[in-house]
């Protein structure tokens, strides 16, 4: 089985994501961060480099998509390939960081791979203000991130909310400027009980097909 976690930069995606899998003995699967070669680069000139981050970031997700679908451990993973291709990619467009030619090409190798592989049995979104996701930023103190804009924040988050809207999976949405899991473990038990509600279906189907 395959648990999602989506969110925007700074929603608390890793968190999370480590927190469930030690709640439920769940093998987590994280974004691959800080051996990323084009991230530093891309904050520092996203038109430059726009284009390599999300090839490299394309091609690691769907080796994970993959790896995913061959395991039999329920999986939680920390971004999806979707949002790359959904917000990400999008958004770099929409603001003349990547060429109409570079966006074309991407997205047509995007719809090739998901003709291979399937939706997460859960997705779990972090929805979240710009006004939070800044101050999670600026806690965690990642240097590059120092120099990310915030209109290229807002045009991701307001792309998040029309991706969501438009999702046609199982869904769960958790609103982190209210539900502080981290901190607060009654808000942590909130997001468990509102997993264990949507899981216990879920688990209920896979038994069926099984049998």
């Amino acid at each position: 089985m395959h648990i999602a976690v989506a969110g925007n930069i700074g929603s608390g995606k890793t968190t999370l994501t480590k927190m469930l899998a030690a709640h439920y003995g769940w093998t987590p699967k994280f974004e691959s961060v800080d051996f990323n070669p084009y991230l530093s680069d891309f904050y520092e000139d996203m038109e430059r480099w726009s284009f390599n981050l999300q090839i490299y970031f394309l091609n690691k997700r769907f080796k994970d998509v993959v790896e995913i679908s061959r395991m039999e451990d329920v999986i939680i993973q920390d971004r999806t390939i979707y949002e790359d291709a959904r917000i990400f990619a999008p958004n770099l467009h929409a603001m003349g960081l990547m060429s109409t030619r570079d966006f074309e090409n991407y997205s047509d190798l995007f719809d090739l791979m998901m003709s291979l592989v399937s939706k997460p049995d859960l997705l779990i979104y972090l929805k979240s203000s710009i006004p939070n996701l800044v101050a999670q930023i600026q806690k965690r103190g990642r240097e590059y991130e120092k120099s990310i804009r915030i209109d290229y924040l807002t045009g991701l988050n307001k792309r998040y909310e029309d991706w969501i809207q438009e999702y046609d999976g199982e869904l769960l949405v958790v609103n982190v400027d209210d539900i502080k899991f981290e901190n607060r473990p009654e808000d942590f038990r909130t997001v468990t009980d509102k997993i264990d509600a949507k899981m216990f279906g879920l688990f209920s189907a896979v038994r069926e097909v099984s049998e």
